[in-house]
This record gives structure tokens, C-alpha cells and sequence, in this order.
């Protein structure tokens, strides 16, 4: 299990396919940034915390922050996704977890009895001088898109 960045920390660096296969990178974005990490499209969890980002996107925009969701699911699986449920936020794709890793949310689950590592649901939230401003590490999925926002504009207002 890797380290999870803290606060006040740089925000690890990536370059990452979204949906459509565009490389994202981590210096693309001079703005708040929220990066959340989730195990898998089109499950009842992952598909309720895209809708709530997705509910609050133009808040968020508002607000000056991007929203990213991170999971293993391929490209295609992501526009399945987004086109299923209407997201608008952006999705990259981490088959290989580097992302997933570097943030710390590769971590080891239980299940019915069972331990395997697999991504855990956590989220970042990254300032535009791409500092960890602050770490939900295990996100549950009620009210939390609703947590991030109130956190950028408490933070973005000091």
C-alpha cells in the first residue's frame, strides 16, 4: 500500500487518458481541483457520487474547481458511463492504478470474508498551486460531493 499524500504536500504529478483518450495532466489545471477516486463505473456507489458531483458541477465552477473522477475502467467503459447517466465531469482511465497509487487509494479491501487490493474510495482536493488542500481518504457517498464544495469555498475564501 502506498502512502496517501497529506496536506501541504505537492499533489503528486500525473498524465492520464480521460474518456476520449486525451492525455490530462496535472498542470493542465490553474484552479481548484477535485480528484476523486472510485472502484468502478455503472455501481450503485460510483454511479450515485458521479451523479452528485455531476448535480453540483456548475456550483463547483462557481466555485473555481474542476472535477476529475479516477478509476481502473477503460475509455469506453467511461463514456458508457457518462452517457448512461449524463455526468459532465471529466473521467480518466488507470488500468495500470499509477494514478490510483500515487494518490494511495490502491489499498487493501474486505469483502464477505474476503481481502483483495482494490481502489479505495477517496478524494483530493488540490489548490492551483497543486498543494493537497485537503484529504477525504474514505469517502462515503451521501453528501459528500456536498462536503467537497463547502470545503473549496471555506478554503478558497481565506
Amino acid at each position: 500500500m502506498s502512502n496517501i499524500p497529506q496536506i501541504g504536500q505537492p499533489a503528486p504529478d500525473f498524465s492520464t487518458p480521460d474518456q476520449n483518450n486525451h492525455l490530462t495532466n496535472l498542470a493542465d489545471f490553474n484552479q481548484w481541483l477535485v480528484l476523486y477516486f472510485y472502484p468502478k463505473d455503472n455501481t450503485p456507489g460510483c454511479t450515485t457520487e458521479a451523479q452528485d458531483f455531476t448535480k453540483l458541477s456548475s456550483e463547483f465552477t462557481t466555485a473555481g474547481a474542476k472535477i476529475i473522477g479516477v478509476s481502473p475502467d477503460s475509455a469506453t467503459s467511461h463514456c458508457k458511463f457518462i452517457d448512461k447517466h449524463n455526468l459532465s465531469i471529466t473521467l480518466l482511465t488507470d488500468p495500470e492504478h499509477q494514478l490510483i497509487e500515487a494518490y494511495g487509494a490502491w489499498r487493501l479491501k474486505k469483502f464477505m470474508g474476503k481481502e483483495y487490493m482494490g481502489v479505495a474510495r477517496s478524494t483530493f482536493l488540490i489548490s492551483p498551486d497543486k498543494i493537497i488542500a485537503y484529504v477525504w481518504p474514505n469517502v462515503k457517498t451521501k453528501g459528500h460531493a456536498e462536503a467537497v464544495l463547502k470545503k473549496i469555498r471555506e478554503l478558497a475564501a481565506n
